[in-house]
């Protein structure tokens, strides 16, 4: 059976004290915890000690970071990353694939010395808010927006990655090109598709489900809703279904 996780919380907010309030609500009041994804904002503000609030509620951390560098600067990053015990990290598959091993070979190595679980790392492959205007008159990069993800996803996958981050309309292209246990995590999900933010590729947490997600990362619909523990529970619900 297809892996799933639970479904990913973007915990996008600028104050400590919300992000905070969040944690709170999302793990008292479900009966099923979901993961809460940490970015470059809440990080890059508050440092390691805002993990430290989350997975002192029990939650696993999706730390998307989103390095992308020389081999020897990520390797490096990757190593203080290992020691934190966050369950997911992510890279820039363009970095290339010396740079994504060398990634892994740092994760690896912080995780050991803290004697904590490998997170898995995921390799970003076109961002949900790339268009292919943007990939070919801005990056200058040929083809459709599949081939680039394709090509990003089987480079990844070679490296030794454990997955990516795609659209999930993009989830059967890589699936040609990767392995059967490689991981498909889908942002750019949306209850109504006609609120897209600054998304290009959105999906409902169903149609995500459908096709073949792994799992699936939601933020606004969930962190700005009037009752948020209620949107996550719809979202686990319509992306998990009767799977507990």
């Amino acid at each position: 059976m297809m892996e799933r996780f639970e479904p990913i919380v973007a915990i996008d907010v600028q104050d400590k004290r919300e992000a905070v309030q969040l944690f709170d609500k999302l793990s008292n009041d479900t009966d099923h915890m979901p993961i809460v994804k940490i970015g470059m904002e809440l990080f890059y503000a508050f440092g390691p000690g805002i993990i430290k609030q989350a997975k002192e509620r029990g939650f696993k951390v999706f730390l998307d970071l989103k390095s992308h560098d020389i081999p020897n600067t990520v390797e490096r990053a990757m190593a203080q990353l290992g020691r934190l015990g966050v369950s997911f990290v992510t890279v820039h598959a363009a970095g290339g694939s010396e740079m994504m091993k060398a990634g892994l070979r740092g994760l690896e190595q912080g995780a050991r010395e803290a004697r904590n679980a490998v997170p898995k790392m995921l390799a970003i492959t076109q961002l949900t808010s790339i268009d292919e205007n943007i990939m070919h008159n801005e990056q200058h990069i040929p083809g459709t927006v599949m081939e680039s993800v394709q090509n990003y996803a089987r480079l990844a996958d070679e490296s030794g990655l454990a997955g990516v981050i795609c659209s999930a309309k993009e989830i059967k292209a890589i699936r040609e090109v990767t392995n059967p246990d490689f991981l498909c995590i889908t942002p750019g999900i949306r209850l109504d598709l006609n609120d897209h933010d600054d998304q290009k590729r959105v999906v409902t947490p169903i149609q995500a489900a459908e096709l073949g997600s792994n799992g699936i990362v939601v933020g606004r619909p969930i962190t700005q809703s009037n009752d948020p523990v209620a949107a996550y529970k719809q979202i686990r619900r319509d992306f998990l279904g009767g799977q507990q």
